[in-house]
């Protein structure tokens, strides 16, 4: 179905993030604008090397998975298209499904516990980007296993969903303005910046990887007006990987421990998350 492997996405798209970051980097300390703080970055690599090790952990598993789901596909979608088309729809379908999981991420307990490191840091930058969760990897094998029991191609999948992912990186600072018309469509720096913020009328809002069309659809849509505070409503006030990573668990399993009822429990695990309240 393609030449094109994960493996060559990652060989051209890693040098070019890495640029970024450098050139980002260089900037922000010529016009001392302060976008990188050595402890920032140090627990975002902290926090990267535990998603890529797990990534890699699991990686091999969840395309056999996929490829085992595809045998039981819907529609043969891979032999009724042309290959361009199928590969527009591959890239519209993954960002959508994206959307639902990273809107979930935010308003189920158990899934913010995991992706609340990627909203720790009170900085914004390419590098904040990089900022992923341990568990990541695993949090997204159910809702992405829809794709390939539609009928899309797993390897197509494989490669559309890391250039997807590598273009997350993008949205990720403070150097880029709005960007005119492309603003109605995609999911730019300003959008995100938005998505990253503490301001209350930013709380939850712009849940596009790589269009905002669905923010804009589904009312979750909000534009870049007010100065972005960035970092979560109760910061971390740590600059421990460990500690991001573990800490929204810890407190609720410490809630539902407390709790006697079964009922109660479950309520605390698929609830809303408490680290989005003011304290």
């Amino acid at each position: 179905m393609t030449n094109l492997t994960v493996t060559d996405v990652y060989i051209i798209g890693l040098p070019i993030i890495f640029m970024l970051m450098m050139a980002e980097a260089t900037v922000s300390q010529y016009q001392n604008k302060k976008y990188y703080k050595n402890k920032d970055t140090l627990c975002t690599s902290g926090l990267v090397v535990g998603n890529i090790l797990m990534s890699l952990t699991i990686k091999g598993a969840t395309l056999a998975l996929h490829f085992y789901l595809y045998q039981f596909r819907v529609f043969d979608i891979s032999n009724s298209i042309p290959v361009w088309l199928l590969w527009v729809l591959t890239f519209v379908l993954i960002d959508f499904v994206f959307y639902i999981y990273h809107r979930c991420s935010h308003k189920i307990r158990f899934l913010w516990a995991i992706h609340m490191s990627h909203h720790s840091s009170e900085e914004m930058n390419f590098g904040v980007s990089l900022r992923q969760a341990w568990l990541g990897p695993v949090s997204k094998i159910p809702f992405f296993a829809i794709l390939p029991l539609i009928g899309f191609d797993p390897t197509v999948i494989a490669v559309a969903g890391v250039i997807s992912t590598l273009w997350g990186v993008v949205g990720h600072t403070q150097m880029v303005g709005k960007l005119g018309p492309l603003e109605w469509i995609l999911n730019t720096p300003s959008h995100h910046r938005v998505h990253h913020g503490s301001n209350p009328e930013y709380i939850d809002k712009n849940y596009g990887n790589l269009l905002i069309i669905w923010d804009r659809l589904f009312g979750t849509f909000e534009p870049e007006k007010a100065k972005v505070t960035y970092g979560l409503v109760n910061n971390v006030n740590t600059f421990n990987p460990i500690k991001i990573t573990l800490m929204d668990w810890q407190a609720m399993l410490r809630e539902i421990k407390e709790k006697e009822k079964v009922s109660e429990k479950i309520k605390i695990f698929f609830g809303t998350p408490q680290t989005k309240v003011k304290i």
